[in-house]
């Protein structure tokens, strides 16, 4: 099984398991795993908020879990998901729609 942090967390990453665009990074906690892993849907764990949430839950931009992989480490996971909409709270397709160029700037690369 993953091996949590000293904080309790785990980072997460989500994959669209269909085209395998990386969505977004998040923390999970035992609670977050254990959430996902009973509902089939993504659980995170805010560090800012201190909370327990599930992807979409306003919005309705939820991520289906379609696999769970652990890396060689076990700190870290990978959720190969189907999107229910977009994953970033921007509306944008991913969390990683900008990029930084050489002179420093950014630059959206996603619509």
């Amino acid at each position: 099984m993953p091996k949590f942090d000293s904080n309790g967390l785990l980072t997460a990453v989500a994959v669209d398991h269909g085209t395998n665009a990386l969505l977004m990074l998040a923390h999970m906690n035992r609670e977050a795993l254990d959430q996902t892993l009973e509902t089939g849907f993504a659980h995170f764990f805010s560090r800012s908020r201190g909370k327990l949430w599930m992807k979409g839950e306003s919005s309705g931009h939820v991520l289906k879990i379609v696999e769970i992989r652990v890396d060689c480490d076990q700190d870290a996971l990978e959720l190969r998901v189907e999107p229910a909409g977009p994953a970033c709270h921007t509306l944008a397709p991913t969390c990683f729609y900008r990029r930084i160029t050489p002179e420093g700037s950014l630059q959206r690369i996603v619509d």
